[in-house]
């Protein structure tokens, strides 16, 4: 425990102990922000949400290894506790679950939660098993801490529309939270993976958000048509030859699936990859992302 009053646990049952002892204290609801670490403002404005809303606010900071395809990803994913708890005492969070792995994958563990028809698709197509490995470690952690709210960002879309369906369909008694994204000066999403970025591949990363804002644009402006707005996209990304696209579409915003008329609600979605560092962002057409001085 830190004088401030954070505790810091490492295993579920003592994850309950301190969530009922908060609750004697502080009885109401339990607000869960699942975190992988190496935390952002984008984080403790989830913490923050949190706060506004529940008695008890739980932060876990695992990084997940079943989520990963990519051993190398997994290995470069930047690992910062002693900040990251720093952070989330700052923040005002009550509870840090900080397991290792043996803690949600004891020996013998051999079950795992699939999500059918989200995650064929996107992030799901380029990373296989990836979302296995989401919606089992969500379950895991929805269990532990048994949350009456559980609080996501949308930079993450899919992986929001996946836990949406994971929790209606096992009947978790958890409202899912989802808050907008948090945006740097320029409009480029805050991402862990943006500490991997140097200045030149920062500058060049903005090209996701103003990709995202000539869609936006050209929608306001009264085009409709889904195959317009993508040529749109790929147009604007053919302005930063540096970034590589994954994908760059226009996609229902609850089903992913893709759309022949564009209206408010359609989803943009991006990945690419920025001097080696894979990044996604995701907008409504009917939003509005502020680029900042010069980001036109």
């Amino acid at each position: 425990m830190s004088a401030a009053g954070l505790v810091v646990v490492r295993d579920v049952a003592a994850l309950r102990a301190a969530i009922a002892a908060r609750q004697d204290a502080r009885p109401g609801s339990v607000g869960l922000v699942p975190t992988m670490g190496a935390l952002h403002e984008g984080h403790l404005t989830l913490v923050t949400h949190a706060r506004a809303v529940c008695a008890v606010v739980v932060a876990s900071v695992f990084v997940n290894p079943t989520q990963f395809n990519d051993p190398r990803d997994l290995a470069a994913y930047p690992r910062t506790e002693a900040a990251d708890l720093a952070l989330l005492e700052a923040a005002g969070c009550d509870i840090a679950f900080v397991p290792a792995p043996s803690a949600l994958y004891p020996a013998g563990f051999a079950t795992h939660v699939e999500v059918s028809g989200l995650t064929e698709v996107l992030e799901g197509a380029l990373r296989p098993g990836h979302f296995r490995g989401v919606a089992t470690v969500v379950t895991l952690l929805l269990r532990a801490a048994r949350p009456t709210h559980a609080f996501f960002g949308e930079k993450d879309w899919q992986q929001l529309q996946v836990i949406r369906r994971l929790a209606a369909d096992l009947l978790l008694d958890v409202t899912i939270v989802p808050v907008p994204t948090v945006r740097d000066a320029h409009g480029l999403a805050l991402s862990s993976r943006n500490a991997r970025l140097d200045a030149t591949a920062r500058a060049q990363a903005r090209a996701l958000p103003r990709a995202i804002v000539a869609a936006q644009r050209a929608f306001a402006a009264g085009e409709r048509r889904a195959e317009a707005l993508e040529a749109m996209l790929q147009a604007s990304f053919a302005q930063e030859p540096a970034v590589r696209v994954d994908y760059a579409l226009v996609a229902h915003g609850e089903t992913l699936r893709p759309v022949d008329v564009a209206d408010a609600t359609t989803r943009v979605l991006l990945a690419a990859h920025v001097q080696g560092v894979r990044l996604i962002d995701n907008a409504a057409l009917g939003e509005r992302i502020d680029l900042g001085t010069g980001g036109d």
